[in-house]
């Protein structure tokens, strides 16, 4: 895989380049008298890799979940691509990608067969889907694993069967959440690859707890500490080498 590089921010976008194809307006998750996200508010430009930090519990997954419609907010709105993920939710769908922390797979089904059903699901033709399929086998490595039910299969490939299906429509925008999860270093790198490819023609929101994959990927980052944004800012608003990254987000977030 080729290596890209981290798109850089032009100050004369155009209009449709400053288009916000992730916004969270106030997104709020109330769980009893717990209080899982509050009032989360943030935009994501056309074309922008954002990282979406925090530690374990500070309400990632729970803003990721409600972004994408999986998951009703107490208040709030939210929409992708310029639809409103409630009111519109096919088409917002149709431009969104998702990846979730340990996304549920069916464990009797082959890849193959994943990918021919999430494919048909959503409309594509049968030309379509199999260039799509030709694609994904070879950017995600599925090859030697085709035909395996996914329930045999390590976690590592069951997160790369995970990528394919979400990057399988070729969607605008990505919402990735800890993408490289049980990945080996070999696997973890041509993921990074992968990712940095796609940040090219998509605008990518990706959780990680690894500060070295904020630092190759991202531009920007938002971080996120019991369920409100405390940091919203590029890159070296979190500092520069991963040490200083490291000692800057427990400063933030103890």
């Amino acid at each position: 895989m080729n290596t890209a590089t981290i798109p850089e921010p032009n100050n004369a976008r155009s209009d449709a380049d400053n288009q916000a194809m992730i916004a969270a307006d106030g997104l709020t998750k109330h769980y009893g008298e717990f209080i899982a996200a509050s009032d989360v508010t943030f935009t994501v430009p056309r074309g922008q890799v954002v990282a979406f930090l925090g530690p374990n519990g500070a309400g990632k997954s729970t803003t990721m979940k409600m972004l994408t419609g999986f998951l009703a907010p107490t208040r709030g709105r939210a929409s992708i691509g310029g639809h409103d993920v409630f009111d519109e939710r096919l088409e917002a769908a149709s431009v969104l990608g998702y990846l979730p922390e340990n996304g549920p797979l069916y464990a009797e089904m082959t890849p193959k067969a994943i990918m021919k059903y999430c494919g048909r699901i959503r409309g594509m033709s049968e030309g379509d889907l199999k260039a799509r399929i030709d694609y994904v086998v070879d950017r995600c490595s599925l090859g030697t694993v085709w035909e395996k039910p996914v329930g045999k299969l390590s976690k590592g490939f069951r997160q790369r069967v995970g990528m394919a299906q979400a990057i399988l429509h070729d969607p605008s925008v990505l919402i990735l959440d800890e993408p490289t999860s049980g990945l080996d270093p070999n696997q973890t790198h041509q993921a990074r690859e992968l990712i940095l490819s796609l940040a090219e023609s998509k605008t990518i929101l990706l959780s990680t707890h690894i500060l070295a994959e904020v630092q190759a990927m991202c531009s920007r980052v938002i971080l996120i500490n019991n369920g409100r944004v405390v940091l919203d800012g590029p890159l070296d608003s979190l500092a520069g080498e991963v040490t200083a990254m490291e000692e800057r987000f427990r400063e933030l977030t103890a």
